[in-house]
């Protein structure tokens, strides 16, 4: 710390005192070359000119050089409208003082000779001679260096400034870009702020203790791991952990960013990469944070088609070779976060360098409640509020898809004037990050409403009568953000999927579009968000999951990601042609399907969209009522529908199936 107190100590050049000094130097030059600061604004006129205002009374003083006179005028010819322009200084008052003009002077013995006698005559007051002064003539010549030099000097400094200053300071382009945390910098985030995700705190909380307490493992032959990489999806929480780490070590811990080592400039990466391992050796034990390290460790030679030296991947060599090189020092350890692992070098991922590699999941509904319970403490809820709920009308969210939900609830209850957050503006808030903004004024014609209607109660009639399809919580035909409409289910939280299970989803999702064949013997566009879900999942089942009868046991699914480089695909024409009617094949099968259950279900099929036509919104107690209990209901399911019913709307699920 001692570093960083001499470097705040030193002089910095301001660009305020560059500005200074070249108005200081304008100044001197006036002092000088006139022998003071002169606000007269004296005009020329010409030797003729001022002989003429001498023989005429008007003249009260003159001062001059061997070059060079001035000229003041007596008051009572400043009152007269030929010297009106000479009148007033540079600051609009009376120029009284002068001078009023000035004239160059060819004979200065003549000149002075016709001063003499215009005072023997009375025609002149008084004159004076002033000696030349070279310090006007030689700032003059000086000031074009003595500028050039200031602002060489200022410039050389901003150049050579600190690592942590602007980006014009060259000298320091190689410098690391880390930002340095230790016990005197206020972290308030700990591991009691990270809700959930307890295995991965478990094996991140052991490396803070293997720093703070070494000899616990060592004194029974233990090494410290080099590295640990944080892998999920985005918004799981892996920079959490780490501003964890931060708050929770005692020891120094550096943090940046994989896109900090990369500049257009050759070489620089490898240094900051050094530089960085220079400073965490110099302050040992200490912990470094590579945010996206993806960004950095990409694998190499994969996207190299020009041939020519990449810099990435020099800074990468450097990188593999401060964390477990020749030199390498045990004492420092990274720590790295991404969400695509698949494309790192496998140089980066061996024991030695990353030697854990821990994974991130999205939480499930028990961690979604601690999360929950964090990001609620700042926040006015209501008292009856309970998180659990809220928790099961979120699968599949993140936790920072659940911290937007808790601010955007806080937001609507503000915008309702209310004193505390209640269970609605949740729900509400769900809607509107999951579907957007309802947009009610939008113009829809009765026959388009009408279209709609058919497309979403198709969705609802499907997926009723499917038993592995997700339960329906609500269908509305109000335009939100680009959809239509939108049929909401609660989907079951599964480990592995089956494959009646997908068939039923997709079934489910083509109930729209088969609603639409069977009542109107038309189709339309509505469908195509139905289209892209629907051909993914058949894609997936055919080509990924080895689920496919026709292909059998095979998956052309590559974990390591290098697909993405290749030219050609891993599989032959002939085996392309059998992909793409399979894919065909299960979704006609499933839209078929769909057809074959609205046909026999049409009656209650036009019931259901009369009614949606009329209120806009329907909920499952409404379909009970056309087709009676479902049959294939769980008890968590029928526990979600008794706390729907105390809400007035409800919107509790994030997989929608938008029009």
């Amino acid at each position: 710390m001692s570093n960083n107190k001499n470097n705040n100590s030193k002089f910095k050049l301001s660009p305020w005192l560059f500005y200074g000094l070249f108005i200081g130097m304008f100044l001197l030059i006036s002092i000088f070359s006139g022998g003071g600061l002169d606000f007269s604004n004296p005009r020329p006129a010409s030797l003729s000119k001022f002989y003429q205002y001498l023989d005429s009374n008007q003249v009260a003083k003159v001062t001059f050089t061997n070059t060079k006179a001035n000229i003041f005028l007596k008051e009572k010819a400043l009152e007269s409208k030929t010297h009106e322009k000479v009148s007033k200084d540079v600051f609009g008052k009376p120029n009284i003082k002068g001078p009023q003009y000035y004239t160059e002077i060819g004979n200065i013995e003549l000149f002075q000779k016709t001063l003499e006698e215009a005072r023997t005559k009375g025609l002149l007051n008084d004159y004076e001679k002033e000696p030349d002064s070279m310090w006007g003539e030689l700032l003059s010549i000086l000031l074009p260096f003595l500028l050039l030099g200031a602002f060489w000097l200022f410039m050389m400094r901003r150049m050579s400034g600190n690592s942590g200053g602007g980006g014009g300071q060259i000298f320091s382009i190689g410098k690391s870009k880390a930002k340095l945390f230790d016990e005197k910098n206020d972290i308030k985030v700990t591991f009691e702020n990270v809700a959930g995700l307890e295995g991965a705190k478990e094996e991140i909380q052991e490396i803070v203790e293997f720093l703070k307490t070494p000899e616990k493992y060592t004194s029974i032959g233990g090494k410290i791991p080099k590295g640990a990489l944080l892998v999920g999806p985005p918004g799981t929480g892996k920079t959490l952990l780490a501003k964890a780490v931060a708050g929770e070590a005692k020891v120094p811990f550096f943090s940046l960013s994989g896109s900090d080592f990369v500049e257009m400039f050759v070489g620089v990466g490898a240094s900051r990469v050094r530089d960085l391992f220079k400073q965490a050796k110099e302050k040992s034990p200490s912990i470094i944070f590579i945010d996206e390290i993806d960004a950095v460790g990409r694998a190499r030679g994969k996207n190299n088609f020009t041939g020519a030296n990449d810099e990435r991947e020099n800074t990468l060599n450097q990188l593999l070779t401060e964390m477990d090189g020749f030199g390498s020092n045990s004492n420092v350890i990274v720590l790295a976060a991404t969400n695509r692992a698949d494309v790192l070098d496998k140089a980066l991922l061996r024991p030695g360098r990353f030697d854990r590699q821990i994974y991130v999941d999205l939480p499930d509904i028990r961690e979604r409640k601690e999360i929950f319970e964090v990001h609620l403490k700042p926040i006015k809820k209501a008292e009856e509020l309970d998180t659990e709920f809220l928790a099961k009308q979120t699968p599949g969210f993140s936790g920072a898809d659940i911290a937007n939900v808790c601010n955007e609830a806080a937001l609507i209850a503000a915008r309702k004037g209310k004193k505390a957050v209640e269970k609605q503006d949740f729900l509400d808030a769900v809607d509107r990050i999951i579907g957007g903004l309802e947009k009610k004024n939008k113009i829809v014609t009765p026959e388009e409403k009408r279209a709609i209607a058919i497309h979403e109660a198709g969705h609802a009639t499907v997926s009723w009568m499917l038993e592995h399809a997700a339960p329906l919580v609500k269908v509305t035909i109000v335009p939100r953000g680009q959809s239509l409409g939108a049929a909401w289910y609660l989907p079951e939280e599964r480990l592995i999927v089956r494959p009646e299970q997908m068939l039923d989803e997709m079934c489910a999702t083509m109930g729209g579009r088969a609603a639409e064949k069977v009542i109107f013997d038309k189709i339309s566009t509505g469908a195509l968000s139905d289209l892209e879900k629907v051909t993914k999942q058949a894609r997936a089942m055919v080509t990924i999951y080895g689920l496919n009868d026709k292909l059998g046991n095979i998956t052309y699914y590559d974990s390591s990601g290098q697909n993405e480089y290749n030219f050609s695909k891993p599989y032959s024409e002939e085996t392309a042609q059998i992909i793409d009617f399979e894919i065909s094949k299960l979704i006609e099968g499933q839209y078929q399907r769909a057809i074959n259950i609205l046909q026999e279900n049409k009656d209650k099929l036009v019931e259901l969209a009369d009614i949606l036509i009329e209120r806009e919104v329907i909920f499952k107690d409404d379909l009970e009522d056309i087709f009676g209990k479902r049959p294939f209901d769980k008890g968590e399911v029928k526990l979600v529908e008794k706390e729907q019913k105390e809400s007035t709307q409800l919107n509790e699920n994030p997989n929608v199936e938008n029009e």
